[in-house]
């Protein structure tokens, strides 16, 4: 059909001239170039590869542990452990009734002996199956990624820029190759003893600058790589170093030397560790224990509801005998 269009366009030339004639052969000509160039599949294969790539990697944060995968404090901790799957049930835009009657429902379940109060035992128990609960969404989403990554069922091949953690994950006798639970093991290191202590080994060796292989308060509380550019930037410095010396002293460092040693933090870090838990549901009760009875009550709850929830839930004491 374009040669024949060509060719009445020559017969005519007298009427339509050369330009015309060069852009109908120009058309012609890429028309059937691209018929005949194949398709370009690089960029999909890219995508492909990148796609898989981020199945891999394993997350930087990680639910239900105190420190982040860089030895940061994880400010979200205390919303995880007491809001376990509901973690996302409580955004700023949902509506302030329901919330809070969602809130009172966590706290019935939590008050197992319903003497409409929460004892530090009750909430240990409720966070150790929160802290389960994370696990076991830690497994679903591992066997997905297990899947995308090798539709196959041979097991998965090491990537370069993880071989330390590659390795530790792959059980002996070492084959670099990773079953289905030696997957999780790489993606959830806080869910295996051996991971858990390689990724203690990785923060520990990241924040000792002696080089004794244990942290000092300074080592701990040292600011990160960057300066400071306004009065608000030395703020939240101020706030960094505050929070992580608060934590150092009154939970990492179990035996009150100065000194935090690999066990001490693989102990502070272990989200199964039921001593941790208890330690925990008595901090988390004393923030918002007005009273001081030790226990936490509905008012108390809805008051400090961003602590619990990390949303602010308005008219919390006017709503309590509604929401009851």
């Amino acid at each position: 059909m374009v040669w024949s269009w060509v060719a009445m366009a020559s017969r005519w030339g007298p009427l339509v001239g050369l330009a015309p004639r060069c852009l109908w052969l120009l058309g012609a000509v890429l028309l059937m170039d691209a018929s005949a160039r194949p398709a370009n599949h690089s960029s999909t294969r890219e995508r492909a590869a990148n796609r898989e790539e981020n199945e891999i990697l394993p997350p930087d944060h990680l639910n239900g542990v105190k420190l982040e995968m860089d030895g940061h404090l994880n400010r979200g901790f205390h919303q995880e452990v007491f809001l376990g799957k509901d973690l996302g049930g409580f955004d700023e835009d949902v509506e302030p009734r329901r919330s809070r009657r969602k809130l009172m429902v966590i706290f019935s379940k939590v008050d197992v002996n319903t003497d409409r109060k929460i004892s530090a035992k009750e909430m240990q128990r409720w966070i150790m199956e929160k802290t389960a609960e994370h696990f076991q969404e830690a497994m679903e989403e591992s066997k997905t990624h297990f899947r995308a990554v090798d539709p196959d069922g041979d097991a998965q091949e090491v990537l370069e820029n993880l071989k330390d953690r590659w390795y530790q994950a792959d059980s002996p006798p070492a084959d670099l190759l990773l079953t289905e639970e030696e997957f999780l093991s790489f993606l959830h290191p806080e869910h295996s003893r051996g991971m858990l202590r390689f990724m203690v080994k990785e923060i520990v060796r990241d924040l000792d600058q002696d080089g004794d292989k244990q942290l000092s308060l300074p080592e701990f509380v040292s600011l990160p790589v960057g300066t400071v550019e306004n009065q608000q930037g030395q703020d939240i410095d101020d706030n960094w170093v505050k929070d992580r010396k608060k934590e150092f002293e009154e939970l990492i460092d179990s035996n009150h030397d100065g000194i935090v040693t690999a066990e001490e933090l693989e102990s502070y870090m272990d989200p199964m560790n039921e001593y941790n838990a208890l330690n925990e549901a008595k901090q988390m009760i004393a923030v918002a224990d007005e009273n001081q009875n030790h226990h936490l009550e509905p008012e108390e709850v809805l008051k400090y509801s961003e602590f619990f929830t990390g949303s602010k839930l308005v008219d919390y004491a006017r709503s309590v005998h509604e929401e009851f």
